[in-house]
């Protein structure tokens, strides 16, 4: 339980700066003298879009809580036996953060004005969150061939539930993604309206990559070994 606290405690602290930057609990409407001159539209649309982001991210974070609660009551028990992580798992965690890394360059190039850059990051990241997806996938099939599928202990069972779910947040993702490389190819979209997109993809992706890395540190027991740990030092 203790990694679920940790991974909770993370989630909230992230989620509290994230909204802090965003400037989402400003009252631009006390901030503003004459009403005329406050732009409304944009910077309304743009709260809410950034406001309805951090709701979802939260949702999504408490569903991959719970499971991981769940891992950790389960695991107790003496019929748990540990799935052998995959090799390639190293090799998607690489990519994922590329794809996050392009994604934050893209984001830069889009408050720069840089056109080619921004068209550059957005089609790298695309690539390398499809290159996760596909190396997920053989690590799936990885397992399965050798025996340890679905139903055959609750631990396989977790690896797949978790590893599943957290792709398909991924491939939801990757769909904004797909809109926003065809914004920035066919244009029509305002600078304003194409950073936005960006920069909500680009939160979006460093959020799936912490949630990664803090699944593959439960998997692995890398979480219970530093909780252990923690509690000697401090013992």
């Amino acid at each position: 339980m203790g990694s679920i606290l940790v991974f909770l405690t993370a989630l909230l602290v992230v989620a509290i700066w994230w909204l802090s930057r965003q400037g989402v609990m400003a009252k631009p409407w006390l901030e503003q003298g004459v009403a005329a001159d406050f732009p409304v539209p944009d910077n309304l649309s743009s709260a809410a879009a950034r406001t309805g982001l951090a709701v979802f991210l939260a949702v999504v974070g408490s569903l991959f809580a719970l499971f991981l609660s769940a891992y950790a009551l389960r695991m107790q028990l003496p019929d748990w036996r540990d799935v052998p992580l995959p090799g390639i798992l190293w090799l998607n965690t690489g990519m994922l953060a590329l794809s996050s890394v392009a994604l934050q360059g893209a984001r830069k190039a889009a408050r720069d004005g840089e056109d080619d850059a921004l068209k550059l990051g957005l089609l790298a990241a695309g690539v390398t969150a499809l290159a996760f997806l596909s190396g997920q996938l053989l690590a799936w099939r990885q397992l399965t061939a050798e025996g340890y599928f679905l139903a055959s202990n609750s631990a396989n069972a977790f690896f797949y539930v978790l590893t599943g779910l957290h792709g398909l947040h991924l491939l939801g993702g990757l769909i904004a993604l797909a809109r926003t490389i065809v914004k920035a190819w066919r244009g029509g979209t305002t600078p304003e309206g194409l950073r936005l997109s960006v920069g909500l993809c680009a939160t979006y992706w460093h959020f799936m990559l912490f949630v990664w890395l803090v699944l593959l540190s439960v998997l692995a027991g890398w979480a219970a070994d530093v909780i252990d740990i923690c509690r000697q030092i401090l013992s």
